[in-house]
């Protein structure tokens, strides 16, 4: 029976490797977690913030409709209440889309 290494997957992500991920300061991921009901990290004994792939996907959100799209704070706000499910897709397809043009980019640059 071949031996299969067990993948480790982070179950924890800190705010630095959260705001390093969007390219953002910590302290704006601190400022949308007091305006946005959706992000609730849990946090240590020590105070320090732990972001779960569900916070880390609603900062995702968040950041396509505030720095992305322009979206007023109330404005993602009302969207993310409302319509979380529907766009969680969309940005999904936008990041897979997005993939594929970098790909095609490369491509390109590689023909002689």
């Amino acid at each position: 029976m071949p031996y299969k290494e067990k993948v480790i997957e982070k179950r924890y992500f800190s705010i630095g490797e959260v705001a390093s991920e969007f390219g953002v300061a910590t302290s704006l991921i601190r400022f949308w977690e007091k305006e946005f009901s959706v992000l609730k990290p849990k946090k240590n004994r020590k105070g320090n913030r732990q972001f779960t792939k569900d916070d880390f996907e609603n900062v995702r959100l968040i950041y396509h409709l505030v720095k992305e799209r322009g979206f007023t704070l109330n404005g993602a706000n009302e969207l993310l209440k409302n319509e979380k499910g529907a766009l969680k897709d969309k940005v999904e397809l936008i990041e897979s889309l997005s993939k594929v043009k970098s790909f095609l980019i490369q491509m390109k640059n590689e023909l002689p």
